[in-house]
């Protein structure tokens, strides 16, 4: 006995709803991206329209909307959300049919890259807003990201010395060589060469010595600005051998990771419990976290108008500064002052109330060990580290597009605007 199926024919010519709202459900995340962006206030986007002649640019509010939706679904290329605004239905419903290409949406982002990453604290407030933020707790963590450029393209400031160098004698080399040659030629067809032509070889090794001049004083001066700061005499400081430069993205610096080193940017995300909305981010290039936590908090405290009660932080944070600077805000602090070996036993503080002489290293690690310390420090891992893994895993973000510190710290705001977004389209589906 045959087999039946549904009928199907690729021929069939249909008529198309009239509206593209009868395209996309009533709860799908692309209307809950267009109502808010129509709520969001896109000025300084806006504003920067001033040539009246020409053809009209896309409105600001949909290339907005595009964007925070591709970001929100794990797409980031501007080629690719070129592509789904021909073949995706919730694309072409933002864009209400218009399809701008690829260099238009990139041009579109890196022009308004500050405007575009300002849009976080307007989704952070409606978060606030709509209760996902309590402040109660909040844990601090940072991730490291590749940046647009290649480990392999770095080099140390001791063998940027030694290159020097050598090209300095290699072009030495090169140029006698030339000097040799053009007295050969002019003896044997005339004088009346041009002589001004470049040798490739010669072009080739200049280009490298000038990139490598330019790495090599830019390390020094970063040097004499630490010595400064440090309040050492800044005019015999000198970067170690060891410090390293990308020439594809001076900004970026070598980052460890759990599955080796490479060159990239930490980024840094203050998270509240409640529904794991985040609450403060950044980028930076040092690999060291102590310093990135008193920006978080103060960029809580601007953005939402008070502390959190309690923060929550791994070993890389502690610093005796960090601790008297959030205290004196109030605000909890539980962070460990060094790092435990997997499986070793956290020993069990002793009743009463730790001595007064103790310095806040010691007090720190007497207050974990009591059983509310225990409890309170276990909570860090399932606030902040899930907060990674959806961007990183299930939203597949694993490197920067743009290059520079600036322009990295833009991409992971939208990045942290997309993540409050969802939160938020995730709270008024469980209503």
């Amino acid at each position: 006995m045959a087999k039946t199926f549904r009928p199907f024919d690729r021929d069939q010519i249909l008529l198309m709803p009239p509206s593209l709202h009868d395209w996309v459900p009533e709860d799908h995340l692309t209307r809950f991206v267009a109502d808010v962006v129509s709520t969001l206030d896109l000025r300084a986007i806006e504003d920067t329209y001033t040539e009246e002649r020409g053809y009209p640019p896309y409105d600001p509010q949909m290339m907005v909307a595009v964007l925070l939706y591709a970001y929100c679904t794990g797409t980031y290329s501007s080629r690719r959300i070129a592509a789904k605004l021909v073949d995706s239905v919730a694309f072409r419903f933002l864009a209400g049919g218009n399809q701008p290409d690829f260099r238009t949406i990139s041009d579109f982002r890196k022009r308004h890259l500050a405007a575009l990453a300002a849009l976080f604290e307007q989704v952070l407030r409606l978060c606030e807003k709509a209760g996902l933020v309590k402040l109660g707790r909040v844990a601090v963590d940072g991730t490291r990201l590749k940046a647009n450029a290649s480990k392999h393209k770095a080099m140390s400031y001791g063998r940027m010395a030694e290159k020097e160098a050598a090209l300095r004698a290699e072009i030495a080399e090169l140029l006698q060589q030339a000097e040799t040659a053009d007295r050969e030629e002019d003896q044997r067809v005339g004088a009346d060469r041009r002589g001004d032509d470049l040798p490739a070889e010669l072009a080739r090794r200049e280009s490298r010595l000038q990139k490598i001049t330019e790495a090599k004083a830019a390390l020094e001066a970063e040097a004499r600005a630490r010595a400064a700061a440090e309040g050492r005499p800044a005019d015999d400081a000198r970067p170690a051998d060891k410090a390293q430069r990308n020439f594809t993205d001076p900004e970026s610096k070598i980052q460890k990771t759990s599955d080796g080193f490479i060159q990239g940017y930490n980024a840094q995300a203050a998270v509240d419990q409640t529904r794991q909305v985040i609450v403060a981010q950044h980028v930076t290039p040092s690999a060291a976290d102590a310093q990135q936590l008193q920006p978080a908090i103060t960029a809580i405290l601007e953005t939402l108008g008070a502390p959190p009660a309690v923060v929550l932080a791994d070993a890389g944070y502690f610093s005796e500064a960090n601790v008297l600077a959030l205290t004196e805000h109030g605000i909890e602090t539980l962070i460990a002052p060094g790092r435990q070996k997997h499986g070793e036993p956290v020993p069990v503080a002793e009743p009463g109330r730790p001595p007064k002489a103790l310095s806040p290293r010691d007090r720190m690690a007497e207050t974990l060990r009591t059983v509310r310390g225990r409890t309170l420090y276990a909570l860090r891992k399932q606030i902040v580290e899930p907060v990674f893994g959806q961007i990183k895993q299930a939203r597949g973000f694993r490197q920067f597009l743009l290059r520079g510190r600036q322009k990295v710290g833009g991409e992971w705001a939208l990045l942290c605007t997309a993540h409050n977004l969802l939160k938020l389209h995730g709270a008024r589906a469980t209503a």
